[in-house]
Formats: structure tokens, C-alpha cells, sequence
């Protein structure tokens, strides 16, 4: 009679248990966050245009009779990101030290390097004009690049010219990152998949820098990462602000 009772009083147990993590469950915030997504916004395929423009029209140059590669070193000259630029070295035109911090993000190293930052731009630009319009996008990707020549000029000590619009893109991929943190919060879902992903970042870095030899300005991806991050922060500090 008490072997009964207590199998019984075991099997109630374990039922409860069940019900409680049934409970816990049906409150738990998504595991998976989505958001909304306007990627055919005018100001971001204009911008890709506007950055695919000077690659192409050098890509094709170059592969004609006449390229010998002499408008690309001008292309370089006047527009990567110079470090010695901000030590001591002349400027070829007035304010070239200020205007590489944007215009660096304009030039690419080849087809491939622009292709594979346009396509996150615009997967990103989509999200951050559904979160914050057009022109927060713009400004968002304008503060992402000064942001990653900031980070490469601080942390970076060589004297080859720093191009591409990674920068930028890392900062579109920083305000995501925060976005989705608040979301979490506000659902109350878990944070480790975005622990995750930001450690596959790091490891993405890692892998490129070694699979191509160190010529990955990392310091413009850092730079441009805490820039979004920032950006995002203080523009849209809690899921009501939309600008």
C-alpha cells in the first residue's frame, strides 16, 4: 500500500515538472529574431551604385587595350585612406586628409572585394531603413565609415592604403546587432545566439586575415563596428525610438 502511494506521488511529481517547463516555455521569447526589411529603398541602391560605379568603370579599363592600371594608382592616390596622410605626409588637394574617411569607402581592391560588401550592404541598408529611414541610413553608413578610418588610423600602423566599404558595413552590422539585442530584451529571449554571431565575426575576421595574409583592415571592421553600435545607441536607445 505505500509502494502504491509512493509511485503515485512520484508520477504526480513528474507531471508537475513537465507542466512547469511546458510553462516556461510557452513564455520564452523567440530564439529566432526577424526583423523588417526595405532593401529596395532608393538611398541604398543608389549608394551601391554610386560605390560599384568607380570598380567597374576601372575593372573594365583594365581589361581593355588601353588599361595599364596608371587610373587606378590615381584612383588610390587621391582617395584610399592614408595613414601618413595624418603624420606628416603633403597633401596632393586641400582637405584630403578629411575627405579620405569617406571616400576610402568608395574604392575596392577588385570585383570580388566589392561584391561581397555590397551584397551586405544591401541586406543591412534594408533593415536599417525599415528601422530608421533613408536618411538615418545614410547617416548611419557615413558615421560607420569615418568610424573605421578612426579604427584604422589608431590601430594600424602601416603605411599601404586602406579601400573597401567594410567599414561601413560592420557599422550597418554593429546597429543590427544592437537592434537585436533590444528586441531580446524586450521579449525576454535568450542572448546567447547573439553571442554567438558576434563570435562568429570575430572568427571571420580571424579566418580572412589568415587565408589572405594579413591584408584585412580588421581595424576598420572594429572601427566601424563600435561606431554602429554607438550610432544605434544613442539615436534609438529603447524600441519606441524610429527615426
Amino acid at each position: 500500500m505505500r509502494l502504491r502511494n509512493s509511485s503515485g506521488t512520484r508520477q504526480r511529481g513528474e507531471d508537475l515538472h513537465r507542466v512547469d517547463e511546458s510553462v516556461k516555455a510557452a513564455f520564452m521569447g523567440p530564439r529566432n529574431i526577424s526583423f523588417q526589411s526595405n532593401p529596395n529603398a532608393p538611398a541604398v541602391l543608389w549608394l551601391a551604385g554610386l560605390t560599384c560605379l568607380p570598380e567597374v568603370v576601372l575593372t573594365l579599363l583594365e581589361a581593355s587595350f588601353f588599361g595599364d592600371g596608371a587610373l587606378r594608382r590615381q584612383f588610390l592616390l587621391h582617395g584610399a585612406f592614408w595613414n601618413g596622410l595624418l603624420s606628416g605626409w603633403e597633401s596632393i588637394y586641400p582637405f584630403q586628409r578629411e575627405a579620405m574617411f569617406l571616400s576610402y569607402a568608395l574604392l575596392h581592391g577588385g570585383l570580388l572585394h566589392l561584391i561581397g560588401n555590397m551584397v551586405a550592404a544591401l541586406a543591412l541598408g534594408g533593415i536599417a531603413v525599415a528601422r530608421i529611414g533613408q536618411r538615418g541610413f545614410l547617416l548611419l553608413y557615413a558615421v560607420s565609415a569615418i568610424g573605421g578610418g578612426i579604427g584604422f588610423a589608431i590601430l594600424s600602423n602601416s603605411d599601404a592604403p586602406m579601400v573597401g566599404a567594410s567599414g561601413a558595413v560592420f557599422g550597418l552590422i554593429g546597429a543590427w546587432k544592437f537592434w537585436e539585442w533590444q528586441m531580446r530584451q524586450h521579449l525576454g529571449s535568450s542572448m546567447r545566439p547573439l553571442w554567438r554571431s558576434l563570435l562568429g565575426l570575430v572568427l571571420l575576421n580571424v579566418i580572412l586575415w589568415v587565408a589572405l595574409s594579413g591584408l584585412v583592415a580588421w581595424e576598420a571592421h572594429l572601427g566601424g563596428f563600435i561606431a554602429g553600435v554607438l550610432f544605434a545607441a544613442i539615436v534609438t536607445p529603447t524600441l519606441r525610438y524610429r527615426i
